[in-house]
């Protein structure tokens, strides 16, 4: 079995500020060290299940968060960006079986984390097709594009029930409750097990009742805090300006979608 992991760090457990997630304050070093714990978690749970390949997407910031000789020798680790519109999910192809979302957070618009944005801080909100977008939708659709169902997903509360929208067979595990500026939390060590087992019981239960189906057409609109990088990315091919703040993009092909967002975000 292979398994593709995407993992950021806004969704991990205990986060609740912005300079825990920034590699140049000093109150990183400890998230960064925990990310690669529930990353590791995540690997020994899949591991337990079958998986004999895993491939780990490091997702935040820079995307050179994780420290590889904390995780399992085996596993394979993709650092730092390129500007491929895959993004968070670049490396997977349809020769996965299963992809794995840790460290995920509530979207810009919601008021489920108090790190909740989706893609930057620079968006108000994303909508696709009328919707408000987190990072779990926009990077589950990329999952679909090449056919890979996302098994497992893990983050905070109210991500969590955002993903049972989706799709109610996928398993979450839920480490954080966001109140206003604070979060809600179990002891980390209890959440390296939740992680463990929710990923155990997710690659071994019937994996094909967690794809996602594409939809036929897609409706993109970007809500700027800044009306100045509105206006610049009223320039991409196709893009249609509703306000001063607001862009529309629309295509049936989702690939364009992605192609859109690595340019305009």
């Amino acid at each position: 079995m292979k398994v593709f992991v995407s993992a950021d760090i806004e969704g991990v457990a205990g986060i609740a500020d912005w300079n825990e997630t920034d590699y140049k304050r000093p109150e990183y070093a400890y998230y960064k060290s925990e990310m690669t714990k529930e990353v590791t978690a995540v690997c020994e749970g899949a591991t337990i299940s079958g998986a004999n390949e895993i491939v780990i997407r490091d997702a935040h910031g820079n995307a050179r968060n994780i420290d590889h000789m904390e995780l399992p020798k085996d596993v394979k680790l993709i650092r730092s960006f390129n500007d491929h519109p895959f993004c968070m999910m670049f490396g997977i192809d349809d020769t996965f079986d299963a992809a794995i979302m840790i460290g995920y957070h509530s979207f810009a618009g919601s008021d489920g984390s108090p790190l909740a944005h989706t893609m930057n801080l620079g968006t108000a909100y994303i909508k696709i097709n009328g919707e408000l977008a987190s990072e779990f939708m926009i990077n589950a659709y990329t999952a679909a594009y090449v056919k890979v169902p996302v098994v497992c997903v893990i983050g905070d509360e109210a991500l969590c029930n955002h993903v049972k929208e989706f799709n109610p067979n996928i398993k979450t595990v839920s480490l954080n409750k966001g109140v206003g500026k604070s979060v809600i939390c179990l002891h980390p060590k209890a959440c390296h097990e939740r992680i463990k087992e929710g990923v155990k019981e997710s690659l071994k239960s019937d994996i094909n009742k967690c794809k996602i189906e594409l939809p036929d057409y897609f409706e993109v609109e970007i809500s700027y805090k800044d009306h100045t990088k509105a206006y610049r990315s009223s320039f991409y091919p196709g893009m249609k300006q509703l306000s001063p703040t607001n862009l529309m993009f629309s295509s049936d092909d989702y690939f364009e979608v992605l192609r859109m967002l690595s340019f305009t975000l």
